[in-house]
């Protein structure tokens, strides 16, 4: 499938949500972050823009990246109208053709996700080589399927994080797995509608 289809059905499918005022940060970015001094971020398929406002406002100076340019006018829009302006800057990108410039100390990938080719072992490699010395990689994978997704396809198998790092292929003498677990949690879709959903989560470190 061409790029232009990717960029139309993520556009359609942002466009179709209702844009909230404060979209609220994922439960796992929270959990590992929450505790770090500020620094550069880089998250990768920000979507809503939860994650890249909740690391502003703690500090963070965010890189936003999306395929949808829905998604990043809306982020961008967020950013103003709460002041973040200078903080965020949101980005329409394909990660199957280029990878953001520059060095951080934070990269999330928060359900990285499609229906559309995409090497995403060799983003999320990319993204580990993009590390400062002593940063993360947060990598939150679907480990179940929501009621509400755009994925109902019963054969779909998820990827341990042990089998997403192994596939990274990182030098364990520079890239150290700091956790590498299932979690699970109650999930809000739209209408409220809540389901038990559970969440594949790897934090990889770079070496200081």
């Amino acid at each position: 499938m061409s790029a232009t289809d990717a960029v139309t059905f993520w556009d359609s499918l942002y466009a179709a949500r209702p844009a909230s005022d404060a979209p609220r940060p994922n439960v796992r970015l929270v959990e590992a972050v929450r505790d770090l001094s500020p620094g550069d971020a880089l998250d990768l398929g920000s979507g809503s823009g939860g994650d890249a406002l909740w690391l502003a406002r703690r500090g963070w100076r965010v890189t936003a990246v999306d395929v949808s340019g829905v998604a990043a006018e809306r982020l961008a829009g967020h950013a103003r109208a709460h002041g973040l302006g200078d903080r965020v800057d949101a980005v329409r990108l394909d990660l199957r053709a280029s990878f953001p410039e520059g060095r951080f100390d934070l990269v999330c990938a928060h359900y990285l996700h499609t229906p559309f080719d995409l090497d995403r072992a060799a983003v999320l490699r990319a993204a580990a080589h993009a590390l400062r010395p002593g940063g993360r990689l947060l990598v939150v994978d679907h480990g179940s399927t929501a009621p509400w997704s755009w994925d109902q396809d019963p054969d779909v198998r998820y990827p341990t994080p042990r089998e997403v790092a192994a596939g990274l292929g990182l030098d364990p003498a520079t890239w150290r797995v700091e956790r590498a677990d299932a979690a699970r949690r109650t999930a809000t879709g739209p209408g409220g509608r809540t389901a038990e959903v559970v969440d594949h989560v790897l934090l990889v470190r770079r070496a200081g």
